[in-house]
């Protein structure tokens, strides 16, 4: 069966307008092209899709199931071709929770003055990769080692560890927690892209890991009291929220900030965004 998207075009354009007339003023095209797509495409569905009067037009049932799937076919037609089309004129950064942190907004303003010709769009995608392996994004800060064989990768920084915790916890009210302590809490962790894990406490006592899988579930269980998250610095900036509170934790080792981008066929922009991310954490 061949169905053309322009057949489906002209249908939507035929209830959109309301008048085979009007929807071949609207295509640019003649009434009776209207008339004879519609008619080609009913008859390769074998079922008709409009009863019509020389004054009205009215779905027939078929027709009122057919014409919401046709949208949404051609709306991710439209897409699939502005994609396409579109070239390199925008450069997708992904990230899994917390983009550059303290740093976002001014690497988004410092792009957009460097490069007006490429737009940026950040893209939040809780996998290991930030969204890059999943072909979401064309480049990704991460925070977690990333996998080497399919991703050229940089170290931009380092970012200290803070502990977070409901607003009333007993810790709120110190100024920092030293690591070894919160062997006696909780911790609520994200295994696939967090950086807290057992292996943080390398001998003796271990706390308790609770798993979470997105960053806002992550802060409304701390909120909620009885546990507590350890995160990069960036969490604490790009997440600030009432009910909780974010705490310096000491003698824990710093978190490394890596951009990684496909080793084949990168983004032409690709070394231009390492390079401005570098620069941002080296210099400020």
């Amino acid at each position: 069966m061949d169905v053309e998207l322009r057949q489906l075009r002209f249908l939507v354009a035929i209830v959109d307008a309301g008048s085979f007339t009007d929807a071949a003023l609207d295509l640019g095209v003649s009434q009776a092209a209207v008339s004879r797509t519609l008619a080609a495409l009913e008859q390769t569905l074998k079922v008709r899709l409009l009863h019509r009067t020389s004054r009205t037009i009215a779905l027939t049932p078929t027709g009122a199931q057919l014409v919401p799937r046709a949208r949404r076919l051609l709306a991710e037609m439209d897409e699939l071709v502005r994609e396409a089309t579109s070239g390199h004129a925008r450069l997708r950064v992904g990230h899994a929770w917390s983009a550059l942190g303290r740093h976002t907004a001014y690497f988004q303003r410092r792009w957009a003055e460097l490069h007006p010709e490429v737009d940026l769009l950040l893209i939040r995608t809780n996998t290991p990769s930030g969204g890059l392996a999943e072909g979401v994004c064309d480049l990704a800060v991460v925070r977690t080692p990333p996998d080497e064989k399919h991703f050229a990768v940089t170290e931009v920084g380092l970012e200290r560890r803070f502990i977070v915790m409901a607003g009333d916890d007993p810790w709120a009210r110190r100024r920092s927690i030293k690591l070894d302590e919160v062997r006696t809490r909780t911790v609520m962790s994200d295994r696939r892209t967090g950086t807290t894990s057992a292996d943080l406490w390398p001998t003796g006592e271990q706390p308790v890991l609770e798993d979470t899988a997105d960053v806002d579930d992550w802060l409304a269980r701390i909120a909620a009291g009885g546990v507590v998250g350890i995160t990069p610095e960036s969490t604490a900036t790009q997440y600030g929220r009432a009910g909780v509170v974010f705490r310096p934790l000491r003698d824990a080792p710093p978190v490394a900030v890596r951009v990684i981008w496909p080793r084949h066929d990168p983004h032409p922009a690709t070394q231009a965004a390492v390079a401005l991310i570098t620069e941002i954490y080296q210099g400020r």
